[in-house]
């Protein structure tokens, strides 16, 4: 099969793939066979070659090679397979991460550095090695100017400027203040390497990753071939594909038209009703996403309007929603109850919080304590991710219930965070938390009163996650955590009642996707296809 892509098999993947969904197809079948997609993982071995083709939701038009401003699923799998990654979250492994372009990590004991040793023979695709200036590049420079908060967090933990490199493959990290999770920080799969001095990015840039890009089309797709000088090759692993394809199919249903009608081998992120649908289709094989790699799905609620400013109202909203019922009818029963915290399955993750209970009765009475009895809201929200806009209706319901007139104002998708000081600014608005830990993640996007926080401010709160994040010994670092978490519970404006995984679709010749470890944005470094 040609690594190329090919626009009409693009076509027939996008525009058919609904209609494919509801009539099936021979096409699968005749591509398939009855193979146990689990059978090289339980170490049978991994057979090289073959393309895979699969499908995601991309950016349209404006899809850009530069995944420093690309948001979409696509942007972040394209990159994943065109980039060597530092390193990947492995609970299993001593460090708790499983390294990539790094060979190590070394923090000192005072918390204060941490010297990044890069792993000897990696070379980029024109031929010369990936060095420790490549690795300070990546994080200082273009990642540094990206928009997107994910790659904000390294220059929010450490001290770039006065980073040094000692050598080809050394480079020490200073941290701005003593944290001692910042292996979970650089190694959470996002974090890709680029040579030193890229700016500008096409199939003839200089890469690293398990393959070559061959050709791109926004809005289309990509085509890769297996890169035979990627350093994980010689150390006995993949990439094991020849080639891979990559497929822009905005709907879901549509990405599972393209799997049963046999455009694709592999659906990412399918909506709840339309993976209840392929359910008993023998021909492909759900592949859900396991905690920790789970989405929150959430409602924020603006503390800088009133009646939101008021704990009473807040704590009121929380008791409204029925998070069983949302777990069963949103999510079809695939899915974890949220307990108002994010990063559910993460270490850091305040398990020991009672969970709380689905209470109408008293969240009447708090609004009518709070003299908010009968209010009016307007949540905004949008199809930014699977279920979003079936949870917000439902949870409008549970708020009609408790005697708040609400209403829902859907945004057309894509659109609820394209202009995110204007969303900062709504009263009360959906979101969704993707997987990462629990306390980094809040130092970079809440503390201080940052604007995604909605005006929830708490310098006490900070100073705890600050404390946590320095402890050495993991025991009272999880006992300081909790007690930022017990806060955020008790006082905070984050209604996240559910917990989704990403639910995937695979032929049955499909394996290997999630040994990946980055399962919501897999790289298909280690897949195979028969």
């Amino acid at each position: 099969m040609s690594h190329n892509l090919d626009r009409r098999r693009f076509v027939l993947g996008t525009a058919g793939g609904a209609l494919a969904l509801a009539t099936g197809s021979a096409l699968l079948t005749a591509c398939s066979d009855d193979a146990d997609p689990a059978a090289d993982q339980a170490g049978r071995g991994k057979q090289p070659g073959g393309t895979l083709r699969a499908a995601f939701v991309g950016g349209g038009a404006a899809e850009t090679l530069d995944h420093f401003r690309g948001p979409t699923p696509m942007d972040f799998v394209r990159a994943r397979a065109w980039h060597g990654s530092l390193g990947n979250l492995d609970p299993s492994a001593p460090d708790g991460v499983r390294y990539g372009v790094l060979e190590g990590i070394d923090v000192s004991d005072d918390l204060a550095t941490y010297t990044l040793r890069v792993r000897p023979g990696v070379r980029f695709t024109d031929g010369s090695p990936v060095t420790a200036r490549d690795v300070l590049y990546s994080l200082a420079g273009p990642a540094q100017a990206s928009p997107l908060p994910v790659y904000k967090m390294p220059t929010a933990n450490f001290d770039l400027d006065r980073a040094r490199v000692e050598g080809d493959l050394t480079v020490t990290l200073p941290t701005r203040r003593p944290i001692a999770d910042g292996r979970l920080i650089l190694c959470q799969g996002n974090f890709l390497v680029v040579k030193e001095g890229t700016t500008e990015y096409s199939p003839r840039t200089p890469t690293c990753g398990p393959f070559k890009l061959t050709r791109f089309e926004p809005g289309q797709g990509a085509a890769f071939t297996r890169n035979d000088d990627f350093y994980g090759l010689a150390l006995g692993g993949g990439p094991y594909l020849d080639g891979l394809e990559l497929r822009s199919i905005v709907a879901g249903d549509a990405r599972a038209g393209a799997l049963t009608g046999g455009q694709v081998d592999f659906a990412h992120d399918l909506p709840p009703v339309t993976a209840r649908t392929l359910e008993a289709d023998q021909r492909v094989v759900l592949t859900p996403t396991e905690s920790p790699y789970l989405v929150g799905l959430s409602f924020r609620m603006n503390m800088t309007v009133k009646p939101f400013d008021d704990p009473r109202v807040r704590e009121a909203f929380k008791l409204a929603v029925d998070r069983e019922a949302m777990v069963e009818t949103v999510l079809f029963g695939r899915g974890t109850i949220g307990n108002d915290l994010p990063s559910i399955g993460f270490s850091d993750y305040a398990r020991q919080i009672p969970q709380r209970a689905h209470d109408p009765e008293r969240a009447r009475t708090l609004l009518r304590e709070a003299g908010a009895e009968g209010m009016e809201v307007t949540l905004t929200s949008g199809p930014e991710t699977p279920g979003m806009i079936e949870a917000a209706t439902l949870y409008i319901e549970d708020l009609k219930k408790v005697g708040v007139r609400a209403s829902l104002s859907e945004l057309p998708a894509g659109q609820l965070f394209a202009d995110f000081p204007a969303y900062t600014r709504l009263p009360f608005a959906a979101a969704f938390n993707v997987p990462v830990p629990a306390l980094s993640s809040y130092q970079v996007t809440t503390a201080g009163g940052a604007p995604g926080a909605l005006g929830w401010n708490r310098p006490d709160v900070d100073a705890l996650v600050t404390q946590a994040r320095a402890e050495r010994n993991p025991l009272r670092a999880k006992e300081i955590g909790a007690a930022a978490q017990q806060a955020m519970w008790s006082d905070g404006n984050t209604v996240m009642p559910v917990f989704k995984p990403y639910v995937n679709a695979a032929t049955r010749n499909v394996a290997g996707v999630a040994d990946d470890l980055f399962q919501q944005f897999p790289g298909f470094g280690q897949a195979t296809v028969r």
